[in-house]
């Protein structure tokens, strides 16, 4: 069931009145912060084999060996399917695996005992609901670790892979709650860090009439992916993000004539060429086999703005952007390169920007986009199931976006990385063996 949501005001009222109790983090000490990993299956290229693997070795980041910086010391695993993972690299790293969540954050004893928390709540064997959504456990994942934070009486910085609940009065409960306890709180995509080719960078104070997002994977799961890329670029928009007050879903001949009569066409035609450069006869005839037909989510921003996500084909490494700035006739677009091996090398430069946050206790850009994102993503599948557009006041959030350059991948790895580079069967061990041009 879907909760009801409360106002804009309400929101903004509870959010500017938190943070009441100063919960303090671990004293600063000059050593290596020590992880816990709560992870709902590790398997083959599953999100926590491609995460972990950074933190367990030393990775290329940049073109350069880059060393983790903190050491996992603590891991919970919520199911073992066959071929799983988590028990051998326990074995193999001496990482101990504990039964449940409370005993991996305190490492067996009764006080919390890690600097940091990463949730890695993706894939896994989960109902899925009415409106398509795997019910991941990440709100689960992170009660359970707020208790132990509550009861230790201080706080650590939390790690939520992707967005943060199927349901938005979850994921806005989560984020009210790492504001009242002080908590340092990073979520997110991997998608917006990867290499833009070509190179492609906001203006200052750009002012934007359409923006639109292209991706190849499925409703929902790389939806929510296509929204925080665009999310990513747009909230650095002139005046800063100022939220959604309504979502749509298209599909079919609504789809087709919403790209030809409202001009978004050429913005998609810029993304797609971006990528393929050439301009597809059909968006249903993009070139992969077995594709389901094209959908798009738009999105009306308070300010005016408007912005589409749109599925086109099935290529799981498809992240495209483009932009229209006002007075300017042609869009701006580019194409988001996730190096080889699909896009499991996409995540090294995710793991870089947790472990700085492990270490600063600093997120490199705001969890408001991911909130804001999760709340997309609900109200357009909810849109989708009505077969209307959907007036959503509760999403009118603002913030201010940061510079997270530093954090993304510039494309120098790929000078070593290169397609010919066979992909590793295990745990990544390049970046280990790395030896630089002398």
């Amino acid at each position: 069931m879907v909760h009801p949501l409360t106002t804009r005001r309400h929101f903004l009222q509870t959010a500017a009145t938190l943070a009441a109790t100063p919960w303090p983090l671990l004293a600063a000490e000059n050593r290596r912060p020590q992880v816990a990993v709560l992870f709902t299956e590790f398997t083959y290229r599953s999100h926590a084999h491609v995460i972990l693997e950074n933190f367990l070795e030393p990775y290329l980041f940049n073109g350069k060996q880059t060393d983790p910086g903190c050491d996992v010391v603590a891991l919970f695993g919520d199911q073992f399917p066959e071929k799983e993972m988590g028990r051998e690299i326990s074995a193999r790293y001496r990482i101990p695996l504990y039964d449940t969540i409370a005993q991996a954050l305190c490492r067996g004893g009764q006080k919390l005992a890690v600097d940091a928390v990463l949730s890695i709540a993706e894939q896994g064997r989960y109902p899925v609901n009415e409106l398509g959504q795997q019910e991941y456990p990440r709100k689960r994942f992170f009660d359970e670790s707020v208790a132990v934070m509550r009861q230790s009486g201080r706080v650590v910085p939390f790690f939520n892979d992707k967005h943060l609940s199927y349901r938005w009065d979850w994921a806005r409960e989560m984020y009210q709650t790492a504001r009242e306890l002080k908590m340092p709180f990073m979520a997110g995509s991997s998608v917006p860090l990867a290499t833009r080719r070509p190179p492609f960078e906001l203006p200052a104070n750009a002012k934007l009439t359409k923006a639109v997002a292209v991706h190849g994977g499925p409703l929902e799961s790389y939806d929510f992916h296509g929204i925080e890329l665009l999310q990513s670029i747009v909230e650095a928009r002139a005046g800063g993000e100022t939220g959604v007050s309504a979502v749509e879903f298209f599909t079919g001949e609504a789809l087709d004539k919403l790209l030809t009569d409202e001009g978004w066409r050429p913005l998609v035609d810029a993304a797609l060429i971006a990528e393929l450069g050439k301009i597809p006869d059909k968006l249903s005839e993009v070139g992969e086999e077995n594709s389901d037909p094209p959908h798009a989510l738009r999105l009306h921003y308070k300010d005016g703005l408007q912005g589409l996500v749109v599925r086109v084909g099935r290529s799981a490494t498809r992240w495209n952007m483009a932009v229209q700035l006002a007075g300017e006739n042609q869009p701006r677009a580019t194409a988001y390169y996730v190096g080889p091996w699909q896009n499991r090398n996409l995540f090294k430069a995710l793991s870089h920007a947790i472990q700085e946050f492990c270490r600063t206790a600093k997120a490199p850009y705001p969890v408001e986009r991911t909130l804001l994102s999760t709340g997309i993503l609900e109200a357009v599948l909810r849109a989708r199931r009505d077969g209307k557009r959907l007036a959503t006041p509760d999403l009118e959030i603002a913030y201010a976006p940061l510079d997270f350059r530093a954090m993304r991948e510039m494309g120098d790895t790929w000078k070593i990385v290169t397609p010919e580079v066979p992909q590793p069967a295990d745990i990544d061990l390049l970046g280990r063996n790395f030896q630089p041009n002398r």
